[in-house]
């Protein structure tokens, strides 16, 4: 009976997936993934700043499924940061907002996105595919009734931090892209994302309401994009 135990381990052993969601910003991945992962709704709009992650457990038969859902941001700006976690993924939810037609119609260049990034080497038929509508009319219409007809905007008497602005006041000074980013000149990939993505999460127009964080968090998108131009 003894040589049957490490066959029975092995079977017991747990299985890990890789799931990706796609779709336009504010359509709302983040609130689907976190219900479904962390079983809470979350009712504020806080945008996914480059990639969010989630990780449930799953009991299919006798094996225990790990699901590792990869939030993808929605926003071109974040086109270089999600660009790659393609790579691998064996399961995508397709998102759209069922009170923005253009969202579902933009599922197409999203599946078209994916398929350039994964090049010729990559195979999307083995991937599962699950298009998901979301958003009720009943949270729409309440704050649509609440604002006067009109989608909620951020409040602009909110507070800032001294950070946040002496980091505006920084870049817009910046000379080049190395001055803007804080890092220095022939500083590695990784180097430049890391910087990047501290400062996306301090500056995104969506958290941050300090005068000037809109041109702020652009001009540190065009300097990470072209440093990475120029980085092997």
């Amino acid at each position: 009976m003894e040589p049957n135990v490490p066959k029975r381990k092995e079977l017991a052993k747990s299985l890990r997936i890789k799931v990706i969601s796609m779709g336009n910003a504010e359509v709302g991945k983040s609130c689907i993934i976190k219900r479904y992962c962390e079983k809470r709704f979350v009712s504020k709009y806080l945008a996914t700043i480059g990639i969010d992650y989630g990780v449930t457990k799953v009991q299919v038969r006798d094996r225990e499924i790990k699901v590792n859902i990869f939030d993808m941001a929605g926003h071109p700006f974040f086109f270089e940061v999600r660009n790659e976690f393609y790579k691998d993924t064996q399961g995508v939810i397709l998102v759209y907002d069922v009170g923005q037609k253009d969202s579902f119609d933009a599922l197409d260049s999203w599946l078209e996105e994916m398929k350039q990034e994964l090049g010729p080497q990559g195979n999307m038929d083995n991937i599962v595919f699950v298009v998901c509508a979301n958003k009720t009319f009943y949270m729409s219409i309440v704050d649509l009734c609440e604002n006067g007809g009109k989608r909620p905007t951020t409040n602009s008497s909110a507070s800032f931090t001294k950070e946040q602005a002496d980091t505006i006041r920084r870049i817009r000074n910046s000379k080049d892209s190395w001055e803007k980013l804080g890092v220095r000149p022939g500083a590695s990939r990784e180097e430049v994302n890391k910087a990047y993505r501290k400062l996306a999460v301090l500056l995104h127009p969506d958290k941050c309401v300090a005068p000037g964080s809109e041109d702020a968090f652009k001009a540190v998108v065009n300097a990470r994009t072209a440093l990475l131009k120029n980085i092997k």
